[in-house]
């Protein structure tokens, strides 16, 4: 009974309601969409780099190791030499191996040199592989596959020729001309740093740096390179038509002196803590092993201060929006005396007053939190192509998760003991009515 007399108030204030109501909506709305872009941006970022078991270089800091590696900041004070990369390679523990050599870039881009082993491996958000969205992986030695944010700012296509340049400054008076990159591939969006990184191949990047030289091939390419060769001398037009249609560029088969880092996948990740310790104690080399999860996981606890900001400012708005209500609510105490009069004089108790004004306290917050999550839930199904082309934010189901539940409850509870301001008054109200009746 108390509710349909409630809900006739409101009726009767229907302007007042439905602006109070709207104030409350967008203010939870803006609440629900910080916390679903702030969880959701947290699983993206965990997510940068999935299936690499660890992640190998000179000792310099997890997180330094981290961010030269897969954001691309920064970049390892020392390489590791050859010999270090082959037994990795050679570990039985080791399922494949990525090779990164790091300081190079292209108009203010990252230039990264690697093997066609990268595409292959490499793998991001929930295990997703790399696709191209033109052309193919590397080709040749100076082939170059760049990040879909480079083809889209700079106008690039296959086909295309890019220079080099030495060192990590945007503008660099040390530009590699005599070794132009022919553009073999663009990655398709990914959302993380790899859309903003240009690839190119280690045999490439040396020749860039060092002038072409006969590099010796590595120990798992020397002897299908023997054997090609024989084969070559034995068939030879029949070798030719062949690679005309076969053409595949054996990036593996070069051997760099030193990389910058190296990305390993393992045949069983439960033994990616003891091969962390290996290489961690190694004498050889002074080497650091660090485990991707666990790195991000401390950098994102560093960046939380930025995600706890946004959820307290949204916070301070929604209490804004119910000390609105409060103040809705009891400037129409002196409008509501009639009607309060009136409930006293069919037998209402002030205590029944209270009751009154608080159930259209929640029934106005109730209404707009099940607003809000519609709005919400409708903004991010329309929004979902945008943000993940743009910002690349890929909203995972579900949007609303445990955090959500919470931050309705608390705005039901702060709603309950804002709405005691304006239902004490019409306690009080009641108790005057009362008095006044019986004198």
């Amino acid at each position: 009974m108390l509710s349909t007399i409630a809900i006739e108030s409101l009726k009767r204030r229907k302007t007042t309601a439905i602006l109070t109501l709207l104030s409350i909506t967008i203010s939870i709305s803006l609440l629900l969409c910080v916390d679903i872009i702030r969880t959701q941006v947290k699983t993206s970022f965990t997510r940068t780099v999935s299936g690499v078991d660890l992640i190998v270089g000179a000792p310099s800091g997890q997180l330094n190791l981290l961010l030269s590696s897969v954001f691309n900041i920064g970049t390892p004070t020392k390489g590791i030499e050859y010999k270090s990369i082959a037994a990795l390679q050679s570990n039985k523990q080791v399922s494949w191996l990525i090779p990164l050599s790091l300081g190079d870039t292209h108009r203010g881009f990252r230039v990264v040199g690697t093997t066609n082993s990268f595409f292959d491996h490499f793998k991001y958000g929930d295990t997703q592989s790399l696709e191209m969205a033109a052309g193919s992986a590397f080709t040749q030695p100076l082939s170059t596959v760049v990040g879909a944010d480079i083809a889209k700012s700079l106008g690039y296509k296959v086909g295309d020729k890019i220079i080099i340049s030495h060192g990590l400054g945007s503008v660099s008076f040390n530009n590699h001309d005599d070794h132009p990159f022919t553009i073999s591939g663009i990655v398709k969006k990914t959302g993380t740093p790899v859309d903003k990184a240009v690839y190119v191949t280690l045999q490439g990047l040396e020749e860039a740096h060092t002038g072409p030289k006969h590099s010796p091939t590595s120990m798992l390419g020397r002897k299908s390179a023997d054997k090609a060769n024989e084969h070559e001398h034995e068939h030879e037009h029949e070798h030719d038509e062949h690679t005309k249609e076969h053409a595949v560029y054996n990036s593996e088969a070069f051997t760099p002196e030193s990389v910058s880092v190296v990305m390993l996948g393992l045949k069983h990740r439960v033994t990616a803590l003891q091969l962390q310790y290996q290489i961690n104690q190694s004498k050889k080399e002074p080497l650091m092993a660090i485990l991707p999860g666990m790195a991000l996981a401390e950098l994102w606890q560093i960046m939380g201060n930025v995600e706890s900001l946004l959820l307290g400012l949204s916070g301070l708005i929604v209490i804004c929006a119910l000390i609105g209500l409060a103040t809705m609510l009891l400037a129409t105490m002196r409008e509501r005396y009639q009607e309060i009069a009136v409930l006293r004089t069919i037998g209402a108790g002030p205590f029944t007053l209270l009751l009154l004004i608080q159930i259209e306290a929640m029934l106005l917050t109730i209404v707009s939190a099940a607003l809000s999550l519609g709005l919400v839930a409708g903004l991010m199904s329309a929004l979902k192509p945008w943000l993940s082309s743009a910002y690349g934010l890929f909203l995972s189901s579900p949007l609303f998760g445990q955090s959500s539940v919470i931050i309705i409850l608390l705005i039901l509870g702060c709603t309950y003991l804002v709405s005691l301001f304006p239902a004490v008054a019409a306690y009080r109200r009641g108790l005057h009515a009362g008095l006044n009746a019986n004198s």
